[in-house]
């Protein structure tokens, strides 16, 4: 009877944990594309931050993530012009173990 009780104080915590955190999360989130037209205005980080009451973590995170999607979009146009694909990894020789049951299952 003791377990029974610890399991289900167990996974009512869990439950409380699970569904308490989202919203938590919800409310942290950042308009990056106000910070961005802030940044592109000529606004220092400190500052966006105040004028948005946000961290200046979130300033520089917001950066980080325009400057990335501007690499992969610069990217994938740079591939639509050349009309190549990008190269693929070489594929490395199969295991023995995966080359096993083929030479087992073929007749001698």
């Amino acid at each position: 009877m003791k377990k029974f009780a610890l399991a289900a104080a167990s996974a009512m915590l869990v439950t409380t944990v699970a569904f308490a955190a989202r919203p938590a999360f919800a409310a942290t989130k950042v308009d990056c594309d106000a910070v961005m037209n802030e940044v592109n205005s000529g606004k220092k980080a400190k500052e966006i931050a105040t004028d948005l009451s946000i961290s200046t973590s979130s300033v520089y995170r917001c950066k980080r993530h325009a400057k990335e999607a501007a690499k992969a979009a610069t990217k994938s146009s740079m591939q639509a012009k050349s009309g190549k694909e990008p190269p693929m990894a070489p594929m490395s020789a199969p295991s023995p173990a995966m080359a096993a049951p083929a030479a087992a299952a073929s007749p001698k």
